[in-house]
């Protein structure tokens, strides 16, 4: 099967990017794959962090090639062109955010015009973290060309429902990243990071407000004179003003007890900070899922997660990590019973099997299925 994907691919930078670059790689085992990527993805005025592109680059970073810009009419109708020139069985689109909406409706739009290809649509989000006026009239429209949809979570199931209650879809969860280093041992990862502590928690991914930051810091306050030995790592570049999360470690009294790398992360470097921490915690106030719960799965991290969004889904409650509602109380009282169990080595055990769930081939096989339904 000859397949066409639209989105973004290294070098831009991120989840998005990398997840992409990964699925065509491995649907290119079975099926001839050409990965259609932006020239521009959000102009500079739109983009709240340092910069949109990779410093380097990964094992799976896969060929593409870089035609369609999401402000440009006319990459629309070039990239359709592309597209249709190749004469594809399948076109499927990337989906996560309403902004990208006009690019993508212009170029299936075009497609379907001219030919019967069958698009698909996988969908991180349909209703995005922080709304804006005109985005489900925006997600609608680009929906209209649309034939089959794969959902990352029950959550966006959900969603998709309440706009396209007659949808054809298929849900299949995030799969694990493949694409990062094998990490160091603990010992020579926390000398990389100067960490003499004994037990480390972690904050890991872009900083934006619905993530909940806040949270995880007003609950480490509440443990402070409660936890032996302990430093909060924050790692991530903030999509926002740092220094309200400077100020708070401060008011909490924790200015010796949190490190903060207030950066992006390259892929390289990834494994270095999973390799110190003991648990990765999300306290998100809102979620449809998280490629950050993959990564630690992919390094056989546990995890304390909001009761929010697709979250639950992806967590083998006090096998793989906890579940708990989004405030500092509950995640204080989940952190510190996840220090109070002797036997934290069984969490990797039982995340090293739990993990098969979330494989590549379950996402390939989807999008098989679903290249016979259009």
């Amino acid at each position: 099967m000859r397949i066409a994907i639209v989105g973004p691919f290294p070098p831009f930078r991120g989840g998005i990017a990398d997840l992409n670059s990964a699925l065509a790689y491995h649907l290119s085992k079975m099926h001839e794959v050409h990965a259609f990527n932006f020239t521009t993805q959000y102009p500079k005025a739109f983009f709240p962090g340092k910069t949109q592109y990779k410093s380097g680059g990964a094992a799976q970073d896969f060929q593409n090639i870089r035609c369609l810009s999401s402000i440009n009419p006319l990459t629309w109708k070039q990239t359709a062109n592309l597209i249709i020139e190749l004469k594809p069985d399948l076109v499927l689109f990337r989906y996560w955010m309403p902004f990208f909406a006009p690019a993508f409706s212009g170029v299936a739009k075009r497609i379907k015009k001219q030919t019967n290809i069958n698009i698909i649509a996988l969908c991180d989000n349909i209703i995005p973290h922080e709304q804006r006026a005109l985005d489900q009239q925006l997600s609608t429209r680009f929906f209209n060309y649309i034939d089959s949809f794969i959902v990352l979570s029950k959550k966006v199931e959900e969603e998709l429902l309440s706009i396209l209650p007659d949808a054809n879809y298929k849900y299949s969860p995030h799969p694990i990243y493949s694409i990062f280093m094998e990490a160091p041992a603990q010992d020579e990862a926390k000398k990389q990071l100067n960490i003499s502590a004994k037990n480390v928690l972690m904050f890991f991914g872009l900083i934006r407000e619905y993530k909940g930051l806040d949270i995880l810091i007003k609950a480490v306050g509440k443990l402070k004179d409660e936890l032996d030995d302990f430093i909060l790592l924050i790692v991530g570049e903030c999509y926002e003003d740092e220094q309200k999360y400077v100020e708070l470690i401060q008011q909490c009294g924790l200015v010796d007890d949190v490190q903060t790398h207030f950066s992006f992360v390259p892929d390289e470097e990834v494994g270095k900070f999973f390799a110190t921490t003991d648990v990765v915690v999300l306290p998100y106030k809102t979620a449809s899922q998280s490629g950050i719960v993959q990564i630690a799965y992919h390094y056989d991290t546990p995890v304390i997660v909001s009761n929010v969004g697709g979250l639950p889904e992806i967590v083998d409650e006090g096998k793989t990590g906890f579940c708990v509602e989004p405030n500092p109380g509950s995640f204080a009282d989940a952190i510190r019973s996840f220090y109070s169990i002797e036997d934290k080595e069984s969490f990797r055990s039982n995340i090293a099997e739990y993990k098969k769930r979330f494989s590549w081939d379950v996402m390939v096989k989807t999008v098989e299925e679903l290249s016979h339904a259009g």
